[in-house]
């Protein structure tokens, strides 16, 4: 028994007729708003050990200030120092340019990543 060979010309025909698209399925009606959850009654609370007010060392306080501040607010002070002088490097984002103040934070490396940033200032916070 001698198989047949395939003309090219019926392969663009099944090609054709494979590349068809899928038929259409209909949207689902939207559901109204109200459906929703509701938020609960009682506000998150924070947690304690963030909110535990922190003593940083002397190195650190040239940057925050000498007054006890839990982590949360250490570390936006120490983005607001960073962004008023412009500390960023400009072709990656993430990484700190360290100035002098911030030097000696970083135990003397000239550029950190911001996630080992945070880890280095919590040794300076007693």
């Amino acid at each position: 028994m001698a198989t047949a060979k395939k003309t090219p010309a019926a392969e663009p025909a099944k090609k054709a007729a494979a590349a068809k698209p899928a038929a259409v399925k209909k949207a689902a009606p939207a559901k109204p708003a109200a459906a929703k959850k509701a938020a609960p009654a009682t506000p998150r609370k924070p947690n304690a050990a963030f909110m535990k007010e922190m003593t940083p060392s002397a190195v650190l306080a040239a940057v925050v200030g000498a007054t006890p501040l839990p982590r949360t607010e250490v570390t936006k002070k120490v983005w607001d120092y960073i962004k008023k002088l412009d500390l960023q490097d400009p072709a990656n984002r993430r990484m700190i340019n360290a100035d002098d103040k911030l030097k000696a934070v970083f135990g003397g490396k000239a550029q950190v990543s911001m996630f080992e940033m945070t880890k280095l200032i919590s040794d300076h916070l007693k």
